[in-house]
């Protein structure tokens, strides 16, 4: 529950994704500390499409879908050596901005790679991924030219592995049943390779649909793809 202390919004920084996934401020290899939280963030969702080409006797192309891109999410972060928000006037703000780079997307030699981030807020964590880009606006100088104020947009991209990825949309799950509209130029065969990975699926989605001729496929009619055991060989 909250417990009215103001909490700072955190980026910790991991050398491994696995301890990314569960670990926490004394996990981290590395951490970098908001100095006021943020007004709002972003986040973005994608689906990929392909071009199937344009069914006969349709006017448009028809979109299949491939997959879900990994989430992204935009936050900024200001940088003040006042001293009017946090009451500590520094002479500049390049250390700051050193360490903020230091944790968000320095190349870790030993890796070969940036550290992988986590967005914690309080006790909740928002985002877990990478910075993929980094722009630094700066907004106030000292009469030498040398910056007092900063904004850093920063972008992130969710790191989720390939397989937990395709885990979670679970496209072939045996548990799952899937109903895909017929447009002009389907086969079933083709359809159950798309659904279940396999084609000779076929007679037992021609069973389900009661289809007395599976050769046949109406334009516009709905067909239902029943659960399948994927792993158990084909039927």
């Amino acid at each position: 529950m909250p417990n009215g202390k103001l909490e700072k919004l955190l980026i910790l920084a991991f050398a491994d994704s696995k301890k990314a996934e569960s670990g926490g401020l004394k996990e981290a290899d590395d951490s970098f500390e908001a100095l006021i939280n943020p007004e709002s963030y972003t986040l973005d969702y994608k689906l990929k499409f392909s071009d199937s080409g344009q069914g006969q006797g349709t006017s448009g192309t028809q979109l299949k879908y491939e997959y879900t891109e990994p989430e992204e999410i935009s936050f900024e972060f200001l940088f003040d050596n006042t001293g009017i928000i946090d009451g500590q006037a520094r002479p500049h703000i390049a250390d700051d901005l050193k360490k903020f780079k230091q944790v968000v997307f320095e190349y870790k030699g030993d890796a070969h790679e940036p550290r992988h981030l986590k967005l914690v807020w309080g006790e909740n964590s928002i985002f877990k991924g990478r910075a993929t880009e980094v722009s630094v606006t700066y907004k106030m100088f000292n009469p030498d030219g040398s910056p007092i104020r900063a904004v850093a947009r920063v972008k992130f991209k969710s790191s989720i592995e390939e397989l937990k990825r395709a885990a979670k949309e679970n496209r072939q799950s045996a548990d799952l049943t899937h109903v895909r509209k017929i447009v002009a130029g389907d086969t079933l065969p083709m359809l159950c390779y798309t659904v279940y990975g396999d084609p000779a699926y076929y007679p037992q989605v021609a069973a389900t649909n009661r289809l007395d001729n599976f050769r046949q496929l109406v334009p516009g009619t709905n067909i239902v793809f029943p659960p399948v055991d994927t792993n158990a060989g084909r039927p």
